[in-house]
């Protein structure tokens, strides 16, 4: 749940950059971006437009900013992104303000409110020779303490480990911190937060889920599969950040192994196309976010959004397909810690009729 690195459009993310927030009468998604940190160059496919992250161009909110960079549907976005805790920032001298800095955002010409925005992802890398993770007394899903769930006794203690990353093998290593144990974990990298401005120019804190995507921490943000975002403002304003190497289901102590990416990620926009909640999608499954508390009602968004998808996009009646996935659903519990936890309902499309055209 800790800030990545890479962006393009094809995303890559890198270098972290301080943005201020916009007064909701004033939004600034019409501002320039910075020409510098921008280069573009021509497919039949689209443009790649490739954005070098500054550090002092960091975002920590999910909202009506100015655009880092200008892309159109079709288009590639070439970045970078950096851990959530800043120890990439700190590396080169720079002081993060928080967790899960994120990278954007980014203007699509195409999108309007009411539109779809489509982001699929080509590559998602780790750019970074170690990873993190740590326990922290405000975060975790099942010992400690926080505003919405209190309780007495003592937190647990906070505790840092590193994780070395060996690239050619793809793999991360744990290190026991009370005994001398440790094992190799695969790398399945993916970005922790990823999302557009919010409705009604509202600006959203990086550590939180919501209906505009953000800090998902789904492992689903990932190469293999396209996600598909509500848009909220002209521009859609892409954001994206925290990258992680791994992550358990639960994301249970709070943190994945925080790692800086480097990101390629293809845009495009479905015109009229109106969705309440971010979706994803391959070429076995479709499946259905929904972030909030307590975790059914999380669970109960995104199967009701599941159900709207196969009545809207594959012609069973809302009925039949609440019996169908009562049969054949399955749910990845993608995190539990954040401020709205994140579920993920989906279905293997064997089950499904043809698309609808």
């Amino acid at each position: 749940m800790r800030p990545t690195r890479i962006l393009t459009v094809v995303f890559a993310i890198g270098v972290l950059g301080l943005g201020s927030c916009t007064k909701p009468s004033e939004p600034a998604v019409s501002a320039a971006p910075p020409t510098k940190t921008v280069a573009q160059s021509s497919s039949d496919a689209g443009n790649t437009v490739q954005y070098v992250l500054k550090m002092d161009e960091l975002k920590y909110v999910f909202g009506t900013l100015p655009p880092v960079a200008r892309v159109h549907a079709g288009d590639t976005i070439e970045t970078t992104t950096i851990d959530s805790d800043g120890h990439a920032a700190e590396a080169v001298g720079h002081k993060v303000l928080g967790f899960n800095a994120l990278t954007g955002p980014f203007h699509i010409e195409e999108a309007e409110p009411g539109d779809t925005l489509v982001v699929k992802f080509l590559t998602v890398d780790v750019d970074a020779a170690q990873g993190y993770g740590d326990l922290d007394p405000a975060f975790g899903g099942t010992v400690n303490a926080n505003q919405y769930t209190p309780m007495l006794g003592d937190a647990i203690k906070p505790r840092n480990w590193v994780y070395p990353i060996d690239k050619a093998a793809n793999v991360a290593t744990f290190k026991a911190k009370d005994s001398n144990f440790s094992v190799k974990i695969p790398m399945r990298p993916f970005l922790g937060c990823v999302g557009v401005a919010p409705a009604a120019f509202e600006s959203r804190s990086s550590v939180v889920p919501a209906e505009f995507g953000g800090n998902m921490d789904a492992q689903e943000a990932s190469v293999g599969n396209t996600l598909y975002l509500p848009v909220n403002v002209k521009g859609g304003l892409l954001f994206m950040g925290d990258g992680h190497a791994a992550q358990g289901d639960g994301e249970i102590a709070g943190t994945a192994i925080e790692v800086s990416l480097r990101v390629r990620v293809q845009v495009d926009v479905i015109k009229k196309k109106t969705i309440h909640w971010p979706r994803f999608e391959n070429s076995d499954y479709i499946m259905a976010v929904g972030s909030y508390r307590p975790l059914d009602d999380a669970t109960r968004i995104a199967f009701t959004e599941l159900i709207h998808w196969i009545h809207e996009s594959y012609g069973l009646s809302e009925i039949d397909a609440y019996e169908l996935l009562s049969k054949t659903a399955e749910v990845h519990l993608a995190q539990m810690v954040d401020p709205n936890y994140t579920v993920i309902a989906k279905i293997n499309k064997k089950f499904l009729p043809s698309a609808a055209k």
